[in-house]
């Protein structure tokens, strides 16, 4: 047996010092239960500025507005750099995998990333996501499929879809396909029909889900934020819905909504077999003499050199 758990916390905007402290008050709590694997939610280091428009509008943006997003880009991280490196510190403390959203810097460009982090502290991989959804793509670029691969670990193989990659069918099976057995969900969506999601991909992939969302309120977030929700401290904008659900569809954990939670389950990937007994869907269940999937995962730099430029 294996304890998981997702973590249900939510980013001190702005302030990445103060959201690792909270992660690391979290961890305590998941070392003192034996955990193995924690997934915390989408965007946690680096910030989900939910409720801002950064200026925006068709044709134009806003001097006010570009201001707004140089805070956000000074906020977005490296990695490596010294944020990966306190992770990676609280991952070897705590002696489990780390399943982190952050916002990546890399060069001018903003990535929502799920970084993997072993329980050495060292640096696994990591996941950018391939589709910012709506008004993200004015602020994140896309991932592409060097990215999408997973960890092979004892605790069992794991990777990460990334809030609605969820409702990506044909991402999905390149996830199942790599035979992921601990399918993490870091999401920023506390919509009640995600629960349906996350059971969904669980009972079709026959894999175990971990889903992570942040609990955020404009508590969380600096005076100088006009979010339109209003700026009452305790107006929740991120109201949380964390869950941890079996191969065949059973809620383990969760979900918890409108408060900071540590959710832990004790699973067996034994289960997963009892599940893919009667649908495997990239395997006894596929027809690929009907449908076949093709999968680019080399990098796409929109610069490529032959040789290094001589630099003189």
């Amino acid at each position: 047996m294996t304890t998981v758990a997702v973590a249900q916390i939510g980013s001190v905007l702005f302030d990445n010092d103060a959201t690792i402290a909270r992660m690391e008050r979290i961890g305590q709590q998941a070392k003192n239960a034996g955990v193995e694997l924690i997934v915390f939610p989408e965007a946690l280091v680096g910030g989900y500025p939910k409720g801002t428009d950064f200026g925006a509008r068709v044709g134009s943006r806003s001097p006010e507005g570009r201001d707004d997003f140089r805070r956000y880009f000074d906020t977005a991280i490296a990695i490596p750099g010294p944020e990966t490196d306190r992770i990676g510190q609280l991952a070897a403390e705590i002696g489990a995998y780390l399943v982190v959203g952050v916002i990546e810097r890399d060069g001018g460009t903003l990535y929502c990333t799920a970084l993997y982090v072993g329980p050495d502290g060292a640096i696994l991989g990591k996941h950018r996501k391939l589709m910012p959804t709506a008004s993200e793509r004015l602020l994140w670029g896309f991932g592409d499929g060097s990215t999408i691969g997973t960890i092979d670990a004892p605790i069992g193989r794991f990777g990460a879809a990334i809030c609605w990659e969820n409702y990506m069918p044909m991402f999905r099976t390149a996830m199942y396909a790599q035979g992921i057995e601990l399918w993490c969900a870091p999401t920023v969506d506390d919509r009640d029909i995600w629960q349906s999601t996350m059971q969904h991909i669980a009972y079709e992939g026959r894999c175990f889900t971990l889903s992570a969302c942040q609990y955020f309120t404009r508590a969380d977030a600096p005076d100088a934020y006009d979010a339109i929700q209003g700026n009452d401290p305790a107006t929740v904008l991120i109201r949380g819905g964390s869950v941890i659900v079996s191969p065949l569809g059973e809620v383990l954990a969760g979900p918890v909504y409108g408060e900071e939670a540590l959710l832990t389950a004790e699973i067996d990937l034994g289960e997963i077999a009892r599940g893919t007994y009667d649908l495997d869907v990239v395997g006894h269940y596929a027809r690929p003499d009907i449908f076949q999937l093709n999968v680019t995962t080399t990098p796409t730099a929109s610069v490529r050199f032959d040789e290094t430029p001589s630099r003189s």
